[in-house]
């Protein structure tokens, strides 16, 4: 089955675009994915048994997943089929195992390649799996989403999952340098501008290809472009980041190792690429909270009280002068001083909380607020700490069969220092005086 375009007869209707007409005719032409169409890539080495399994392509817009599994049918001689989740329904669905089941009863197999896979839900995904299990088609699912999150357990471990990666620099060259063959003109830009395309493509080999053919039909003859006036022609492409998808949860941990590693500007790039994708401030705020009292902490207690006051100054502010205030409080962030000691020493006493039960408070610690209370003890042999020498009476306050725990360890970092040397003081005082 054809896809919608095809099947309305749209495709044949006027000019095709010039990334259609250079669509790979061999395996051998295909640009940028050598890791697996290499001489020992994943399925250079599955084409010399001339059998495939099931394939999950998972990679972004532009990298060759849909001319990959046509031509992957060619090389296998599989009937293609191609449909688009987007477009299609569990009658959709039906319609092509029907006919696959046809095709092999007459002794052809066929190759089902699913665009966008993930936007089936998890009653269509299943659908897939006694076709699959019984040969009726090998299924080819192409996704641009983490396939560990968006696909079903039982579609994944019947599939191999192959991964694509966006073109690099001299991947697009190549393309540009074959649609300058195919079109038999050179592209009227000079060497800067041509480096401005290939990074405007950012990594995307028919966005690259429509560039150029936007290129051709605005230049006069002999006219040369130079970057700027490039950009002013083919505007500037949107960057790849779609907030809720794996795009953004990438740059937030990049943003966030940044900030860990102490590079204020890799933080700021990443920041600076979040903002320039559309990500809300906001977010980018909470995110930075966070990050202070994960990474940093008590090594400087400051970063807590920068982060606040960045979020404080945007919402006073707004966008685009707020902006600065979050960028500020990102350099502040990656050049303090770092500690996760808090962290771990929360994590650590909320174990031990949930493992020990209700246990309750030895009852030196405990109010006595009635007779009853004090003639079972409580609040006996308390020692109130103002009164004790150096202002610490040493007690113990965790219940008494646990036994006291150490959680929190400080780090030689920032002002963690001074609270290392206030705790082995305490620590010192308490053997003392035990």
């Amino acid at each position: 089955m054809s896809d919608l375009f095809e099947a309305s007869g749209l495709a044949q209707s006027g000019p095709r675009p010039l990334a259609d007409r250079m669509r790979p005719a061999k395996l051998a032409d295909v640009v940028g994915q050598d890791h697996l169409l290499g001489p020992e890539g994943t399925l250079s080495r599955m084409l010399k048994t001339r059998t495939l399994g099931s394939l999950i392509f998972w990679g972004p817009p532009g990298t060759g997943k849909t001319t990959i599994a046509r031509l992957l049918a060619n090389e296998t001689d599989l009937a293609f089929e191609q449909i688009s989740a987007i477009f299609s329904g569990v009658s959709e669905l039906k319609k092509v195992f029907e006919a696959a089941r046809a095709r092999r009863m007459g002794g052809r197999a066929t190759l089902l390649f699913v665009d966008e896979i993930h936007r089936f839900n998890r009653a269509q995904q299943d659908s897939f799996l006694p076709v699959m299990e019984d040969g009726t088609i090998t299924l080819v699912g192409a996704t641009t989403e983490n396939p560990s999150f968006e696909l079903n357990a039982a579609l994944l471990s019947r599939s191999h999952v192959m991964t694509f990666q966006s073109l690099s620099g001299d991947a697009i060259e190549k393309l540009l340098t074959r649609a300058e063959e195919t079109e038999d003109k050179d592209l009227p830009l000079d060497a800067e501008a041509r480096q401005v395309l290939i990074r405007m493509a950012d990594g995307d080999g028919r966005s690259a290809l429509t560039l150029a053919e936007d290129v051709w039909r605005a230049a006069d003859i002999d006219e040369v472009f130079d970057a700027e006036r490039l950009q002013q022609i083919v505007q500037r492409r949107a960057p790849i980041y779609d907030k809720s998808a794996d795009g953004h949860y990438n740059l937030i941990s990049a943003l966030h190792k940044s900030v860990r590693g102490s590079d204020p500007d890799a933080s700021l790039y990443w920041f600076c690429r979040m903002l320039d994708g559309g990500e809300d401030p906001m977010y980018l705020a909470r995110r930075l909270i966070r990050m202070a009292v994960e990474d940093i902490g008590l090594a400087d207690p400051n970063a807590l009280v920068q982060a606040n006051a960045a979020r404080d100054a945007y919402q006073m502010l707004g966008s685009p002068e707020g902006e600065l205030a979050l960028a500020q409080a990102v350099i502040y962030l990656a050049t303090a001083p770092k500690s996760n000691g808090a962290y771990v020493a929360y994590k650590a006493a909320m174990r031990s909380a949930k493992s020990s039960g209700s246990l309750l408070p030895p009852k030196h610690i405990l109010n006595a607020p009635t007779k009853l209370m004090k003639e079972e003890g409580y609040g006996e042999g308390y020692s109130y700490d103002h009164d004790a020498p150096d202002g610490f009476s040493g007690q113990d306050y965790f219940p008494e069969k646990i036994g006291r725990q150490t959680y929190y360890d400080p780090p030689q970092r920032g002002f963690e220092r001074e609270l290392k040397k206030r705790l082995e003081y305490w620590d010192k005082l308490r053997k003392d005086r035990g």
